[in-house]
């Protein structure tokens, strides 16, 4: 269950990228001005690509947009350090 939930999470919002970009190629357009940022954002930071992209695409953010942004950042910093944290056990230097 918790490969799963792992799959999921790294798989799923890159998967909801592909799945985006190619339907709303206007609010991809409208959100950036390149196509490098949101392939970086792709591979690197998936869950905060995502969130820009459905709160600003007008190209500006305001107010409770800046909440959401925050928690797909908080998304991605625990999507890369959490396995680190739950198999810290299996590591020497970190064994109790």
């Amino acid at each position: 269950m918790c490969c799963l939930l792992t799959a999921l999470v790294l798989v799923g919002p890159r998967l909801t990228i592909l799945i985006w970009w190619p339907l709303a190629m206007g609010r991809w357009e409208a959100a950036f001005d390149s196509f490098w940022l949101p392939f970086l954002g792709f591979l690197i930071a998936p869950w905060t690509t995502l969130m820009y992209v459905a709160v600003a695409p007008t190209g500006s953010l305001v107010g409770i947009d800046w909440f959401f942004l925050g928690i797909a950042i908080v998304a991605d910093v625990a999507s890369y350090s959490g396995g680190a944290y739950g198999n810290r056990d299996r590591l020497p230097m970190y064994a109790r």
